[in-house]
């Protein structure tokens, strides 16, 4: 836990100058990647990826350790080689962990919110799952267990491997010569990341695009064939929450609705997009047909909204940013608490974003939460050891989150674009 939040005080820094730095290179070429109120939802779904990789919310059937210990048949001494080894090793499990999670309904809930953005950017790259609860997808380190790739090596490689796949996320850099044949480069990601029909389902290779070339998923980008980005079914959003769980609540909604039991039970297994043929008439789903013409979600949001919005997301950072660098000092019951709080309040901003009545709820009950955690620790989790008076700061935060929520819902009452019916607030209205 302290190495991997280690690894994130570096990593964070690094991947926020990288975004600033695409928006103000985009601007110098007169092109729009970002959009404010996407960029703070990525950038939030960061963040709670984060929150639960801390929380330790995964099960584990069988952990790479015991594989290792128990199928090995090789014992390889640690050489950079074995380190390359590792390296493709799961660049080979990424590709078909990755095809599952596009081709397996049930699974597709574990990925959805990666795509859900209608935008292209670095942020983008951020929006990481927080609904993979187990870990499914063991069975593809089988090959380097019995290899007898050290488990060590494997907790080293992996972050590299994860983190070398964030760069690619970007419009501004076109073709790259002959590394297209060797590994994955913008352009073959924003294929991956299109809804054309063309496009769709293609190149999920990570690192080294030779696995869709022989595996038949590669799709060249196309001079004549912009790539439109999101997803089929739009999230209509920007709670990354929401996004998470929204395609595992309509499956769940399916399968109560269904009048066949071998449908209620099949469907999580069938291929993404599947439904029952008695529930498509009884709840139908908005699905973008016409890719050219499908409208953007966006919310109408006024100068204070966007202000309050980015502030936020900054106090957030600086929060988590905290806790990374000083997680040896807490018990894990201070940790689950700690990130409990923050992922409350992210629900509740990013609801707010949304013109969403909840929002208020949320901020009233993050209050409560707030001032029992600082009654519970004696202070805002020691902050202010390093920083007079931070506890007094937080409790005026929460109170100002509570009036700030109240006045841009009920008073300023900015206009939010209408959505369907059935998008992902009906999960909790």
């Amino acid at each position: 836990m302290e190495a991997y939040a280690a690894v994130l005080t570096y990593a964070i820094p690094g991947f926020v100058i990288l975004i600033i730095l695409e928006s103000l290179f985009a601007r110098l070429k007169g092109i729009q990647v970002n959009r404010p109120m996407d960029t703070i939802s990525s950038l939030s779904s960061g963040m709670t990826n984060t929150l639960k990789s801390l929380m330790g919310l995964s099960i584990v059937i069988l952990s790479y350790e015991w594989m290792e210990n128990n199928m090995g048949i090789f014992d390889i001494k640690s050489t950079p080689l074995l380190y390359l080894l590792a390296f493709i090793g799961l660049d080979f499990a990424g590709y078909w962990s990755h095809r599952f999670n596009h081709s397996i309904n049930i699974f597709w809930n574990r990925h959805i919110v990666h795509h859900s953005s209608e935008e292209f950017n670095l942020s983008c790259a951020l929006r990481q799952t927080i609904s993979a609860f187990i870990g499914v997808y063991f069975f593809l380190l089988i090959p380097l267990a019995i290899l007898g790739v050290p488990p060590i090596v494997i907790a080293i490689t992996s972050p590299i491997h994860l983190f070398a796949q964030f760069w690619y996320h970007t419009r501004l850099i076109n073709r790259m010569g002959f590394l297209e044949q060797i590994i994955v480069t913008p352009s073959h990601h924003r294929v991956h990341h299109a809804i054309n029909p063309i496009y769709i389902d293609k190149n999920f290779s990570e690192i080294f695009i030779i696995w869709d070339k022989l595996f038949g998923t590669f799709q060249e980008e196309l001079p004549d064939v912009t790539p439109i980005y999101g997803t089929k079914r739009p999230a209509g959003t920007w709670n990354p929450l929401l996004i998470n769980f929204m395609h595992a609540w309509a499956l769940a909604k399916d399968a109560w609705h269904t009048s066949s039991y071998w449908d209620k039970i099949r469907l999580w297994f069938m291929p993404t997009g599947w439904r029952p043929d008695d529930v498509k008439d009884k709840l139908p789903i908005d699905v973008v047909e016409d890719v050219f013409n499908r409208p953007k979600y966006e919310t109408k949001a006024s100068n204070t909204m966007q202000y309050w919005a980015w502030f936020q997301l900054a106090i957030h950072n600086v929060l988590i940013f905290y806790m990374l660098v000083h997680i040896a000092d807490f018990a894990y019951p201070d940790i689950l608490l700690y990130a409990s709080f923050l992922m409350l309040s992210i629900f509740g901003y990013t609801t707010l974003m949304d013109n969403h009545k909840l929002a208020l709820p949320a901020e009233i009950i993050k209050l409560v939460f707030g001032l029992g955690l600082v009654y519970k620790m004696g202070g805002w989790f020691m902050m202010d050891n390093y920083f007079g008076g931070a506890t007094i700061i937080m409790i005026a935060y929460f109170i100002i989150s509570v009036l700030i929520s109240y006045y841009l819902l009920y008073i300023e009452k900015t206009e939010q674009i209408l959505i369907p019916e059935n998008y992902p607030y009906k999960l909790l209205d």
